[in-house]
């Protein structure tokens, strides 16, 4: 029985290569350009602006952040651990607690 399924499958494999060879040609990868819109804008000058400019625009612009909901301080304070611990983002820790302040001044939940 195993000897009889063994040989079937060896001459469904030879007869089904050349259509497994004619869809692989089929295949063609092909490059993507995305262009992004420029965006220099800088968060609103405040106590703690020169933190977020500092340390949040390697990642995002000044206008993704400031179109985000409103938030607590501790909501605000996980997004910040979140692109540090997460996402590696490169947040000095030392500005961490200024980046939240600031957050919450211009985009806290009220």
């Amino acid at each position: 029985m195993l000897h009889r399924m063994l040989l079937t499958a060896l001459v469904a494999g030879i007869v089904l290569a050349p259509f497994y060879a004619k869809a692989e040609d089929k295949l063609a990868l092909k490059s993507v350009n995305v262009n992004l819109p420029d965006d220099d804008s800088m968060f609103p000058d405040r106590p703690g602006a020169d933190a977020a400019n500092n340390n949040c625009l390697a990642c995002h612009s000044a206008s993704m952040v400031l179109n985000q909901p409103a938030l607590s301080k501790a909501q605000w304070q996980a997004e910040v651990n979140k692109m540090r611990m997460t996402y590696k983002a490169p947040v000095d820790a030392k500005d961490v607690d200024a980046i939240v302040a600031y957050l919450v001044t211009i985009k806290g939940a009220k």
